[in-house]
């Protein structure tokens, strides 16, 4: 098989990926999982303040369940409005936490894929998803703009964050 000289910078750029900063390189990359660590803890201790900053307004969030629900919906369950999984008293059960983070960077937008922790307080084995999440930069502030959560299964939570 004979390729074309002319080809070659083109398929070097394919092989490399696109423009994409990933994890450190990314500009935004500290500021970005300092974010996600605060908003992690603070959903231990269900901080509407700290849920009300970190969701944009227009935010679309896909649960585990496949559900698809607005900050509204995410506002009203830390007030114990929402269905009985939404209830604050049963997320404060757990402590969660974060590793395997990946952020590609596009300028003003960045989408950081993690693998959650969440350790239940009274002991136990930790339940593991794998999230994903679009930031967009408003204001000088990242906010997400879209998230999805998988529950990944206990044998293969090894495997995820491989």
């Amino acid at each position: 098989m004979r390729v074309s000289y002319r080809l070659i910078p083109f398929l070097l750029v394919l092989a490399m990926g696109s423009p994409t900063m990933q994890s450190q390189d990314a500009p935004g990359s500290a500021e970005l999982t300092r974010l996600l660590h605060q908003f992690l803890k603070a959903a231990s201790m269900n901080d509407a303040a700290v849920f009300d900053s970190f969701f944009a307004d227009d935010v679309i969030y896909t649960r585990s369940s496949g559900a698809t629900i607005t900050k509204a919906d995410i506002m009203r369950g830390l007030r114990g409005q929402g269905s009985e999984s939404q209830r604050p008293a049963e997320r404060a059960s757990q402590t969660y936490d974060a590793d395997n983070i990946t952020i590609h960077q596009h300028g003003d937008v960045a989408v950081v894929a993690f693998r959650l922790i969440a350790l239940p307080v009274s002991g136990g084995a930790p339940a593991y998803y794998r999230n994903t999440g679009t930031f967009l930069k408003r204001d000088g502030k990242w906010q997400a703009i879209a998230w999805q959560s998988t529950k990944t299964p206990a044998d293969a939570a090894g495997a995820a964050a491989r």
